[in-house]
């Protein structure tokens, strides 16, 4: 039985881990550039949740939309000011310029939301389910579900839409995409706003198994860069 609370417990936090690295991969297949502050987004989706569902007392219906689109603008900001300016040069200096951008978002939030961890109340962290005669909190269960569907989901945009097709075209060959009237600039902007989305959704998703507090994502954000990176070694010709 605690077995398969382990592999519950496993398969959650690995989902996790995967909206992460997926936010990772979709930045750096769009834009041969990688977020390293990722992480700080992970850490804004959980404290912006906490704020805008407990401290202004929105209902999550609301609360949730509304913290992904202000992580998305996040990743928009990164983009603009931490990533075009070297990127555009030839440079790799968006290698620091991201790592500094995370360290100054997390102080910013601890000067803000401040230092004590805080619990993310939700009602699927409360009280656990028994399968299989162990206790299974539905969060574990809902994590991977949310994981699944947002990988498919994107699937779907990708292969279906004229905004997912022309950001394949620009994983394919940037040139050819400008030459086909494809605003390169605008999708790689993109792509950052959704990376910094997933990671967001993944912060309010862990936070009722952790707590809340500034410096919650970069030990993730590590963690999630290392498995895109082993999956993508993992992969014939990579």
């Amino acid at each position: 039985m605690l077995l398969f609370s382990a592999i519950v417990s496993g398969v959650a936090v690995g989902s996790m881990y995967g909206l992460i690295a997926l936010g990772y991969h979709v930045t750096y297949v769009v834009s041969n550039t990688v977020n390293f502050a990722q992480g700080s987004s992970v850490m804004l989706g959980a404290v912006l949740g906490y704020v805008l569902s407990i401290r202004l007392g929105l209902p999550m219906p609301l609360a949730v939309p509304l913290a992904l689109l202000l992580c998305a603008l996040f990743g928009l900001v990164v983009e603009r000011t931490l990533v075009r300016p070297f990127a555009e040069r030839g440079s790799n200096g968006w290698l620091m310029a991201t790592v500094a951008g995370g360290i100054v978002t997390d102080n910013i939030v601890l000067f803000t939301f401040g230092k004590e961890p805080r619990g993310f109340p939700s009602f699927l962290a409360q009280k656990p389910i028994e399968i299989f005669g162990t206790g299974v909190f539905p969060l574990q269960i809902v994590i991977p579900l949310v994981g699944l569907g947002t990988a498919f989901a994107l699937q779907f945009v990708f292969q279906n839409t004229a905004r997912g097709k022309a950001l394949l075209a620009v994983v394919q060959n940037k040139r050819a995409a400008q030459l086909m009237g494809i605003n390169v600039r605008s999708a790689i902007a993109l792509s950052f706003a959704l990376s910094t989305a997933l990671a967001g959704l993944a912060g309010m998703l862990i936070a009722p198994l952790f707590s809340v507090h500034s410096d919650m994502g970069t030990l993730f954000g590590i963690k999630a860069l290392r498995l895109r990176s082993s999956a993508a070694s993992a992969r014939p010709g990579a």
